[in-house]
């Protein structure tokens, strides 16, 4: 019973999760695709390169919720801590992966936070601190996600162990995702968010 009702909730996971915030807005407001403009990433990041900071609040909030909305009704009626967190993986695969636009997606790390926040508000501010930090240091979107990829699994390992295993996945996924961003980084080229020389 448990494996099945897995399996449901992870297809309809990875459904929800491929609905993509960016690339709807930008239909709906007649933009140019994200996937084709600034970084190339339909995530809030490029959304507020390309436009305004209101179309990234609202795609970021979006894709929170996304992340959040399986992983939350998963714990609700009692599915495992294991079985929850290939939910909340397959929510980000989803978004990396869309079958509706041609598979290709984003690169999950507001995804992945809106699944760590049913985890609680300890966890949930710990991961947006060092987001926060590491990008009020470094100017750099991509260093945070990937900083907070990595620290990840150490905060739930103290907070919610049950779900370490998981967690870690997760991160592993986000952080594959950003390997062109890591190239650019070591090579200089990677271009800032903030840049307080400016």
């Amino acid at each position: 019973m448990i494996i099945l009702a897995t399996l449901i909730f992870s297809l309809l996971a990875y459904f929800l999760g491929a609905v993509n915030g960016a690339i709807l807005l930008c239909k709906y407001k007649g933009w140019p695709d994200p996937r084709s403009h600034g970084s190339k990433n339909p995530g809030a990041t490029n959304m507020l390169r390309m436009h305004h900071a209101q179309a990234a609040s609202l795609v970021l909030i979006f894709d929170l919720l996304k992340g959040t909305i399986p992983v939350y009704l998963a714990y609700f009626v009692g599915i495992p801590p294991f079985a929850i967190g290939f939910i909340g993986i397959a929510t980000c695969l989803g978004h990396i992966f869309p079958p509706y636009f041609n598979f290709q997606g984003g690169k999950a790390v507001a995804t992945g936070l809106g699944t760590l926040l049913p985890l609680g508000m300890d966890m949930t501010g710990l991961v947006v601190i060092t987001w926060l930090l590491t990008v009020a240091i470094s100017g750099y979107a991509s260093l945070a996600a990937i900083v907070t990829a990595i620290a990840a699994p150490v905060y739930v390992h103290f907070i919610k162990p049950e779900f370490t295993l998981p967690v870690l996945m997760l991160s592993c996924l986000i952080i594959l995702r950003h390997i062109s961003n890591i190239r650019r980084l070591l090579t200089g080229k990677e271009k800032k968010i903030v840049n307080w020389k400016q």
